[in-house]
């Protein structure tokens, strides 16, 4: 659930530079068709970047939408370069991802750490650890390397692991003066195992495979999954001990934990990690309509009500059942036929603004529904270009062709150590003594920055 509601008014671009077409051809049987369509669906979701220009922020795209929503375009563009072969937005991706690392390369910068929840240090992490299992191109060697920005985040929301109420988990924000911070909810939890499930995968490391068995087994059993059908739901407030659960369904939590499914699965071959992989699978016919089988937001879309986030969250669903396609081959076919059937409505509703090609919302409608954005074009793109997952390799870990470098104690206040970094559960202790440094550090924070608390 995303309480925060975007602050000021979105900047409107004019999209005019494409030429004008009266619609998009998307024929998932032939790949020109699906590598233009991306081509297209790509350069509109460019035109909302300004990071590299005057008075921009390398990294953010323009004002109205979220820190993390930017990090998550970023995974995008790195699967339409994946998958298409286009470099086009490669440079462009590599400094600005690298330009919002922070100073402990952890992905806390200060524009926005004050505000900075754990599901949004997450959206930047799967990104760094798409750039490690597709071997983008390597940062210098003074700069963070992919693998160990991918650990950091790990690291620093694993040491957020929360004792004191429903038994464990993560909070949705980071900081208490956050509104927010009692609530924890599911996608924060998916952060964690999917960052732990890529990285146990890649590393061969049994301490995140420890992890990600811990935090699935917590999310069922403080009941954010459905035992019996599979369905995520959005989370509960820590102070209630997390007994009055929010039951609203997201595409973004099931993409989460089905990927991190596929990737246990992948890792350990076991039967266990096979049939939940399956399960989640079979669990998301609740977002495809029962007569065209097109990919809808249950929560948002038909009655209209889908904000800034929410309009973002199918490209996930898209781009992680792409993964778990490649991941668990007997997978394929059924994620083939979601995102085949989809593709239609999509083309459908990328037919609108002054260019002929601009994304809406819904593609149930069969025709441009007159929204645009950022997430509009980026869900539009990760379904588009996911119908091309058979036509590359399976994410790369570190012996089958992965090059990143790792750090195990990134995220802990080193950020050159190569020393093994093993994370523990904090206990009720550690945290007071953390929770008083947290707060002199906090109490100088907040005098120059409460304008930006939300």
């Amino acid at each position: 659930m995303r309480i925060k509601s975007a602050c000021g008014a979105i900047l409107v671009i004019v999209i005019g530079l494409l030429p004008s077409v009266a619609a998009l051809t998307i024929d998932p049987n032939d790949d020109a068709t699906v590598k233009h369509a991306s081509w297209v669906m790509a350069h509109g979701m460019m035109t909302y970047y300004n990071g590299n220009v005057s008075g921009g922020t390398p990294g953010m795209f323009v004002d109205g939408y979220y820190w993390w929503q930017s990090g998550a375009a970023w995974g995008s563009l790195l699967d339409y370069w994946f998958y298409t072969g286009d470099e086009t937005y490669n440079d462009q991706l590599l400094n600005a991802v690298l330009f919002q690392v922070g100073d402990n390369w952890d992905f806390m910068p200060k524009n926005v750490t004050t505000s900075e929840g754990n599901d949004d240090q997450a959206f930047w992490g799967f990104t760094a650890m798409a750039a490690a299992e597709r071997n983008f191109t390597n940062p210098p060697s003074d700069q963070p390397q992919w693998l160990a920005l991918g650990q950091a985040v790990f690291n620093s929301m694993s040491a957020r692991w929360d004792l004191t109420t429903c038994d464990g988990g993560l909070r949705w924000q980071i900081f208490q003066f956050n509104n927010g911070y009692e609530y924890k909810n599911t996608i924060s939890n998916a952060g964690l195992f999917l960052m732990a499930a890529r990285l146990a995968r890649y590393t061969k490391n049994e301490t995140y495979l420890e992890w990600a068995e811990k935090t699935w087994d917590w999310t069922v059993d403080v009941g954010f999954m459905d035992s019996q059908y599979y369905f995520f739901y959005d989370g509960a407030d820590s102070t209630s001990n997390c007994t009055d659960l929010n039951k609203i369904q997201w595409t973004y939590n099931a993409a989460c934990f089905l990927a991190g499914a596929a990737y246990m699965y992948n890792y350990t071959e076991s039967e266990v990690w096979r049939n939940r992989t399956q399960s989640i699978l079979d669990g998301l016919y609740v977002f495809f309509d029962d007569k065209t089988g097109i990919m809808y937001e249950v929560a948002c879309e038909i009655n209209k009500k889908c904000d800034t986030d929410q309009k973002s969250f199918k490209a996930y669903l898209s781009r992680f059942m792409g993964l778990t396609a490649q991941l668990a081959p007997w997978t394929y076919d059924t994620v083939r036929q979601h995102l085949v059937q989809t593709s239609v409505g999509v083309a459908s509703s990328c037919t609108g603004g002054s260019d002929g090609v601009t994304c809406g919302v819904t593609w149930l409608t069969g025709t441009w529904d007159g929204n645009w954005g950022l997430g509009e074009q980026m869900a539009a793109l990760e379904t588009t270009q996911n119908l091309l997952i058979g036509k590359v390799p399976a994410p790369y870990t570190a012996t089958t062709g992965g090059s990143s470098k790792g750090n195990a104690s990134a995220g802990t206040g080193s950020r050159s150590s190569g020393s093994t970094y093993s994370p523990s559960v904090l206990t009720t202790g550690s945290k007071a003594g953390a929770g008083i440094v947290t707060s002199l550090v906090l109490l100088m924070m907040l005098g120059a920055s409460w304008w930006m608390v939300i």
